[in-house]
């Protein structure tokens, strides 16, 4: 096996862990993990959550008790941990944790982000779209110097095929021209886009592929659900992956675990 790389959004370290996400993981093989809305303080990680079987993990919190928070969980020490990326609004909330793996010939990083969500307010929607401004051109430099994997809650579904209910949902937050435009430029080729590549998609082109799904109505027992949560790589590495699966077997939180394998090793 190269490398095994999950996500998922957990939405709150301790009821996933009650639910057995941690006891899952431990089947799973995976080198490294990317978590958000951890939702908890460094007190209720330490001589437990810290750990995940043989992975140490590495945590970026919100300093708002409860709230966001991201976890980069790996087999293998980083060469270096950068927490927070803007150095201002977003980093007090705990969206953003890289993991370096650089050695000669070869600059590597692992980052677990969570995007803004939008849905509860008119609010929350400009700091979302404030928080796309930020980090656009964060990714920008990050590519001119290093190959990178950015998994995680991205809050934003990118195509109709990536979420059951498209038609309904074009004025919603996560579906809204202006996001998917965000996305579209992020994904088109360098040097005119971003030039980072969607790597499920690239591995799997069907529908009905999601990774959440509302609690309201019957949205999981129908698969009423939106894909949200993904694999952002710079092409070099992006070419190297190899599959994809989301598991849906279990429930750990109301996302579920996306996985990918890449053919390279840390």
């Amino acid at each position: 096996m190269g490398f095994r790389l999950l996500s998922l959004n957990l939405n709150g370290i301790r009821s996933a862990a009650s639910k057995g996400f941690f006891d899952w993981v431990a089947t799973t093989s995976v080198h490294c993990m990317g978590v958000q809305e951890v939702k908890a303080q460094a007190e209720h990680l330490s001589g437990g959550l810290d750990q995940a079987g043989r992975l140490r993990g590495y945590f970026h919190l919100a300093e708002k008790k409860g709230y966001s928070g991201v976890g980069l969980y790996t087999r293998h020490t980083p060469s270096d941990v950068l927490r927070g990326f803007d150095g201002g609004e977003f980093d007090a909330e705990g969206r953003w944790v890289e993991t370096r793996f650089d050695k000669p010939g070869r600059k590597l990083s692992i980052i677990s982000a969570y995007f803004p969500s939008g849905s509860s307010s008119d609010e929350r929607q400009a700091a979302k779209f404030r928080f796309l401004a930020a980090v656009t051109p964060h990714l920008q430099r990050l590519q001119a110097e290093r190959e990178f994997i950015l998994v995680g809650d991205i809050n934003i579904a990118h195509q109709n095929i990536d979420l059951k209910n498209w038609k309904s949902n074009q004025k919603n937050s996560g579906f809204t021209p202006e996001e998917r435009a965000w996305m579209t430029r992020l994904l088109a080729p360098a040097p005119a886009g971003g030039g980072l590549v969607d790597v499920f998609r690239t591995l799997n082109p069907h529908p009905d592929q999601y990774t959440w799904w509302s609690n309201r109505g019957q949205a999981w027992a129908k698969n009423v659900g939106w894909r949200i949560d993904y694999h952002l790589a710079t092409p070099g590495v992006a070419a190297l992956a190899q599959r994809a699966s989301i598991y849906l077997a279990q429930r750990f939180s109301d996302h579920a675990p996306l996985t990918i394998d890449y053919d390279f090793k840390l």
